[in-house]
């Protein structure tokens, strides 16, 4: 299957431009650049359902490139064609010109040096590119110092990635890559899912992030292998608990879903008395303690377990602290999944709510892009029950993972920052 099938119009420019006259209703619409899908209603966002496809002026073949009119006739765009997905078409530009390889290239180099040009990002670790939001649809692309280690979301993507790793690496400065796609979406679009590996790869990543080094495992971790999109909430983890801790505070902090250990080992290197790490990964926290034995921090203990059902047990058990991190995986993966994952939601923080210390903090995160930051507000308020709780930030992913107005999904990671009984 060609994952970038090249228009064979592309080579010629008269053909490419060329318009076709069509009859609906026996009313005349305008020319029309070719190949055209017209959608049966108006233009939602950056993905096109396939019950939204509606009259082609040819059937498409997977990775073509076909331009995109409403049911209006107005004109909305270029889109990627995948035969098999429920998304069936992902657009890339608004602009007229077809895009080529050339056109590729140029934005992607203009997407890195974007990255660079950002003071706001550490520019060895960061996201180089955010998908929908950096119009490569269903494409991540982070950098951890000298290895680009991207996740498509559609087969299509993997071309296009291939085709513009060399102009990252010149842009960056980067040498290795590890690519691989989504395995559910893999088997979802009936395609096999794909791990591929530029010579010399590590196999496990080696980068420092607010003055720790961490370690993440390309072959065992979770998307790209570490969350880039939480640094900015790790480092105020970090200060949050230095400026408890500097006002003579002992503070213990509970880190619920702690993966590899952002979190709990920021909490830690700021002085922290305690730190305690669940995660139900049994791998994650393998590497969280190595972690943390890296960066000498003998505070921090670490239990695999099922999340809701230990925080039961600490409920139980009365065990409160001054500051409680909620970092769920993503509950909310699709729309059929939607009341089953809020649920999900409000029993974890029920749960995780009255271990917090009066006067204490808590920080709640959803990374479901269906579960809308009103959604987790509304679900934390019917969680709090008796418990007095006030709002005191709101935020979400850095710089580098830039949303689109019209694509409000691409805002997945939400943090809610609050205080209890003050």
């Amino acid at each position: 299957m060609n994952l970038y099938r090249r228009n064979p119009a592309s080579d010629h420019p008269d053909r490419t431009e060329r318009t076709v006259r069509y009859q609906r209703d026996s009313v005349d619409v305008a020319d029309r650049i070719e190949p055209w899908i017209e959608l049966t209603g108006p233009m939602r966002g950056p993905r096109v359902w396939n019950d939204d496809c509606g009259k082609w002026s040819e059937r498409p073949e997977t990775g073509d490139l076909i331009a995109i009119y409403d049911s209006y006739g107005s004109y909305r765009g270029w889109a990627l064609y995948h035969h098999r997905s429920r998304i069936r078409l992902r657009v890339v530009t608004r602009s007229t010109e077809r895009p080529t390889d050339a056109w590729w290239h140029a934005k992607a180099k203009a997407t890195a040096l974007r990255r660079l040009d950002d003071p706001t990002v550490p520019n060895d670790v960061c996201r180089i590119i955010n998908a929908e939001g950096d119009d490569f649809p269903a494409l991540m692309v982070d950098r951890y110092d000298d290895t680009l280690v991207a996740v498509a979301y559609t087969s299509t993507m993997i071309g296009i990635f291939e085709m513009i790793m060399p102009t990252l690496h010149e842009v960056l400065g980067t040498k290795h890559y590890h690519l691989s796609s989504d395995a559910k979406t893999a088997k979802a679009e009936g395609d096999r899912p794909v791990v591929r590996t530029s010579d010399d790869c590590p196999k496990t990543l080696r980068f420092e992030e607010g003055g720790i080094t961490f370690e993440a495992s390309l072959a065992e971790g979770h998307k790209t292998g570490f969350f880039c999109d939480q640094r900015d909430n790790r480092r105020r983890i970090g200060e949050l608990v230095a400026s408890m801790v500097e006002s003579g505070k002992k503070v213990d902090v509970l880190d619920v879903c702690s993966y590899t250990g952002g979190f709990g080992l920021q909490a830690a290197k700021a002085g922290a008395a305690s730190v305690h790490c669940i995660d139900l990964d049994e791998k994650a926290i393998v590497m969280a303690k190595r972690n943390a034995n890296i960066n000498q921090l003998p505070k921090v203990k670490f239990t695999h377990a099922d999340a809701f059902s230990y925080l039961r047990t600490l409920g139980q058990n009365e065990k409160q602290y001054d500051v409680v991190i909620v970092d769920p995986p993503k509950f909310v993966p699709s729309r059929r999944e939607y009341e089953e994952g809020q649920g999900k939601y409000h029993d974890i923080n029920k749960l995780a709510i009255p271990l917090v210390k009066p006067g204490g903090f808590i920080v709640s995160c959803s990374c479901s892009g269906l579960f809308s930051m009103t959604d987790l507000t509304e679900t934390l308020r019917k969680s709090a029950r008796a418990r007095k709780v006030r709002i005191i930030r709101e935020s979400g992913a850095g710089s580098d993972h830039p949303i689109r107005l019209d694509f409000p999904e691409g805002r997945y990671l939400k943090a809610v920052w609050m205080k209890l009984d003050d």
